[in-house]
């Protein structure tokens, strides 16, 4: 019996793939990556419900470097795919050979994405990723070249695919036909395809080249502001995103609260300008229960030392323009 490992995230087109192998007695294990982007909730769901085996692995700090510098470019975002695709076959690639799979697999359709699923960024992905003679696509297989575990006879090139294009019309009736009835819609498991989480990680670049996995964390809680080139403002929308901000700031960060009136948690990141920090005190003021008094008292506590800035609210017309979105 052979072996496969492949990339798997739980959508439709992953599962089938899967279940395409299955069919023919390979043996299935899927591997999924878990980054600040993207988790591996949809795959494990999916792993349960097909009855394959599963591997998960966080890889923050690799892939981010990769979307720092991609060798591929962006998309219409910020999502390097091509280059995000060859990194999860490099690793799910060392997986195979530490484990003794026989071949790669992914759930990538011909066409289904213009720009990283066409016929030239398929065959850049297994270039870059250093096993291209070990990867299989099951589901266009039928309209790619065929490939060594086919003439080899590890995998059954008839019981294969022939999917193409933009529509999931095709695959939708195979899952039908196949008795997979559970799927999410697909679209929305990457952060880094959504406009206003790109805009803000492109400011998080340019501003802070050496941005490490955790400040990239942060963007994903509450409202975000530009003060200054050297500092920004994160200011939470409801309980959830303060108790989030509470638990991943480090102690010699500034948080500020408004002292006298209810309102969010804000965190302070950057250098600390005098300015700046009245700038983010009127900001967190105005979204606070006293946006309409003449002053109100902020609560600054870097370090376990409070400060206390009397600022005025600022408008609200004003904070947006600060807004990073």
């Amino acid at each position: 019996m052979s072996k496969a490992i492949g990339l798997v995230s739980g959508g439709l087109d992953s599962s089938l793939a899967v279940m395409a192998l299955m069919r023919q007695g390979i043996e299935v294990t899927g591997i999924a990556f878990v980054t600040p982007f993207f988790n591996a909730d949809k795959a494990k769901l999916a792993a349960k419900a097909i009855g394959h085996k599963l591997i998960i692995e966080t890889i923050s700090d690799i892939h981010l470097q990769v979307v720092k510098t991609p060798k591929y470019g962006y998309g219409r975002n910020m999502n390097p795919c091509i280059d995000c695709h060859a990194l999860m076959f490099q690793l799910a690639g060392e997986q195979m050979v530490k484990d003794g799979f026989d071949f790669l697999f992914s759930g990538e359709v011909l066409g289904q994405r213009p720009m990283s699923q066409n016929a030239n960024a398929l065959k850049s992905v297994a270039k870059l990723s250093g096993f291209a003679d070990k990867i299989i696509r099951p589901l266009s297989a039928k309209l790619l070249e065929t490939t060594s575990m086919e003439e080899s006879g590890l995998v059954d090139r008839e019981q294969l695919l022939d999917f193409q294009g933009r529509s999931r019309k095709p695959q939708q009736a195979l899952a039908k036909q196949w008795g997979l009835l559970d799927y999410p819609a697909s679209g929305g498991g990457c952060l880094l395809t959504e406009e206003g989480f790109s805009n803000q990680l492109r400011d998080l670049f340019q501003h802070q080249p050496e941005a490490t996995v955790a400040e990239v964390e942060l963007l994903k809680v509450g409202r975000q502001f530009r003060l200054s080139a050297a500092s920004k403002l994160i200011l939470g929308r409801h309980r959830s995103d303060n108790e989030a901000l509470q638990q991943q700031m480090k102690p010699d960060q500034t948080k500020l609260r408004c002292q006298n009136f209810s309102g969010p948690l804000g965190l302070f990141c950057g250098t600390a300008d005098q300015n700046d920090l009245d700038t983010a005190a009127s900001i967190v003021a105005s979204y606070g229960k006293g946006k309409d008094e003449v002053e109100v008292d902020v609560l600054c506590i870097t370090n376990d030392k409070e400060v206390v800035r009397r600022v005025k609210p600022m408008l609200r017309d004003v904070s947006r323009k600060l807004l990073i979105r």
